[in-house]
């Protein structure tokens, strides 16, 4: 007895449309023929999902299938044998052209169905490649040129890229006959295939060139220059165009992009186009005000602490930030710590000593805040 349509596909007899085609799509690639080569238990069972879904996707073929069960689907129910006239259900017959998987999977299984070999010819561009790049802080501020060796495939010298040895060239598939793709099937089930002898390009090659083994591609490591814009953040990118993999059928070749890893600053921190950094400040200059010396990208500047200046005070120096390329400068924000001083002679802590007994609690408004906010507490 034939298992069940819904057992097959994992779903309950009562799953919407959605669930059988999610159910599918999952069984289709766990035991798809790409992914199973030479597994024959999962190339049957891949002809027994595709058969239920056939069935189960189509509204009026499962209304049939749950009042009457595979019955209705065998030669002894008349719908495998023919179309209309044959006693079937609404010529529930072959599928034609078969299910074309590429259109139903968006090439999930890199060209497993029929259009694959339609296109088998078609100009396609060659793969973009990713390369990460780790940088300094300050290549990051004020940009930088690069030069970097990546290793990539390229279209062979010796053969342009066609695979075939010198005065050689490719023959027309004689297994799809030129068209990448065949059609396989039992009973009423129909379905569309890559060839598996040219591997849906249509043409093989009998005499493979000798540099590239038949792939018309080999390997290199190419130096190229790179220009590292100023501002560039982590995670960003910057591409080159065409220096990508190698086209096929003559397309153009994909892009490279290079991603970049800035390595952290000991002084700034970054936040978007503005820069930040902390800087310890003399309790004197605090109290009396005064200025400090600030380092910033363009060399150390002077900035002026008005007198009473307390810990976490944020001074703005504008146009000291991130140099954007094209697209002006950040600020720098300077945050102030208060630092108490340590190892006080007799003189200095005889002074602090004369400053304590002649302050006020007037001279602390924020300690007072504090107190009356505290209440009860501080009793």
């Amino acid at each position: 007895m034939a298992e069940d349509y819904y057992s097959l596909l994992g779903v309950a007899k009562g799953a919407s449309a959605d669930e059988i085609k999610k159910a599918y799509r999952k069984m289709a690639i766990k035991y798809h023929p790409d992914h199973n080569p030479g597994d024959k238990n999962a190339e049957e069972k891949f002809k027994q999902i595709n058969e239920a879904y056939a069935v189960l996707s189509d509204d009026k073929k499962r209304q049939i299938y749950d009042q009457v069960g595979h019955e209705a689907f065998t030669q002894r129910g008349g719908a495998a044998g023919g179309g209309p006239g044959a006693g079937g259900f609404g010529g529930f017959g072959g599928f034609g052209d078969g299910i074309d998987l590429e259109d139903l999977f968006g090439g999930i299984f890199g060209g497993g169905g029929g259009r694959r070999g339609r296109s088998a010819n078609r100009q396609r561009k060659g793969q973009d490649l990713l390369y990460r790049l780790e940088i300094s802080f300050e290549d990051a501020m004020f940009g930088a040129d690069k030069e970097i060796t990546i290793p990539r495939s390229a279209t062979c010298s010796k053969c342009g890229g066609n695979g075939c040895a010198p005065g050689t060239s490719r023959k027309t598939c004689a297994r799809c006959h030129g068209t990448g793709q065949i059609q396989v099937g039992q009973g009423f089930f129909n379905m569309i295939q890559t060839c598996p002898v040219c591997g849906g390009a249509g043409s093989t090659i009998e005499k493979p060139c000798p540099t590239c083994h038949g792939q018309g591609e080999v390997e290199e490591r190419k130096k190229l220059s790179l220009h590292i814009p100023s501002g560039i953040d982590s995670e960003q990118r910057v591409r080159l165009s065409g220096e990508g993999e190698p086209g096929s059928n003559g397309g153009p070749n994909g892009d490279l992009f290079v991603e970049v890893s800035v390595r952290p600053s000991p002084i700034f921190e970054r936040d978007g186009a503005n820069l930040r950094c902390t800087v310890p400040i003399p309790i004197t200059t605090a109290i009396l005000g005064g200025s400090v010396i600030v380092p910033t990208l363009s060399g150390p500047k002077e900035l002026a602490i008005p007198r009473g200046t307390q810990t976490g005070t944020q001074f703005r120096m504008r146009d000291m930030g991130v140099p954007m390329e094209r697209r002006g400068r950040g600020d720098l924000y300077v945050r102030v710590t208060v630092e108490t001083p340590t190892n006080l002679n007799a003189d200095q802590k005889a002074a602090i000593e004369r400053l304590r007994q002649s302050e006020s609690e007037a001279n602390y408004p924020n300690a007072r805040a504090f107190r009356d906010k505290a209440g009860n507490y501080m009793k």
